[in-house]
């Protein structure tokens, strides 16, 4: 099914829309949506079996004006939904804030544990700001894909500057880049393991494959040795040679040596 693949500026995520001849990637629209109106850009025309939402016009400048006192409207509120959230004494972190384009929702992401009994909190809060609550909850890296952070790469997290989904990210592709398992080096901003453990995985497995393994024994131009290191970036193998009680170690790129076999 055609569609037009729309993102949404309150809320970081992606949703797809029945096509609009009248609109264009970058343009920003009204969508009406199960959470009602919102603006978005569009993106690019994709083939999709999701239910679509339904372009009502291209937003105006009063549209954009709009949804922006509506954002600072929103962080205005996290700080006093959190107190109150506390004083209830819930157990659920409070992360993002937002209100849809003509404020008949209110919209709260949270994150915890265990299930939250929050019907109190619901009532309150919709009788205080006379608008209908939405209690969402999300997942850690969807937290931190709607606030927005830092990684340890020192440029802004993927998922809030590109990533509209999140692919699967194993422990084992880290082992694969040989990288360090301390929680600190693999897990990003989310406590999550990092989602650039995807992005290489692919060249890794398949260097796997190719590359023999440390301890296993290779003929080089130089003779048989065994491996002692290997560099897949540079594609190079490490070997060592034993002879007359003399070890001789050298480097190889891997199109030069040749696997024994077993």
């Amino acid at each position: 099914m055609q569609a037009v693949e729309i993102l949404l500026a309150n809320l970081p995520i992606t949703i797809y829309a029945t096509p609009n001849e009248n609109v264009n990637t970058g343009e920003r629209v009204i969508v009406s949506t199960t959470n009602g109106l919102e603006l978005g850009i569009v993106k690019n025309k994709v083939d999709t079996n999701e239910d679509l939402a339904t372009i009502v016009r291209k937003a105006t400048q009063e549209d954009i004006t709009t949804n922006c006192e509506n954002c600072k409207l929103s962080r205005s509120l996290l700080s006093e939904i959190k107190k109150e959230a506390q004083r209830l004494g819930l157990d659920m972190k409070i992360g993002f804030v937002c209100y849809n384009l003509d404020k008949t929702k209110l919209s709260i992401n949270y994150t915890a544990d265990d299930r939250v009994d929050f019907r109190e909190l619901i009532k309150l809060l919709g009788s205080k700001y006379k608008t209908r609550i939405e209690m969402r909850q999300i997942g850690n890296r969807d937290e931190t894909k709607m606030i927005g952070a830092m990684g340890i790469c020192g440029r802004e997290t993927c998922c809030k500057s590109f990533l509209s989904d999140f692919d699967k990210v194993s422990i084992k592709m880290a082992k694969n880049q040989n990288i360090s398992l301390n929680p600190t080096r693999i897990n990003g901003m989310c406590g999550r393991l990092l989602c650039c453990l995807k992005y290489e995985d692919e060249f890794y497995d398949e260097m796997q494959k190719k590359m023999p393994k440390v301890g296993f024994s290779v003929t080089t131009p130089d003779g048989k040795g065994t491996v002692t290191a290997t560099d897949f970036l540079r594609e190079t193998v490490t070997v060592s040679f034993t002879k007359d009680d003399t070890t001789e170690i050298k480097t190889y790129e891997l199109k030069d040596i040749q696997k024994d076999k077993k």
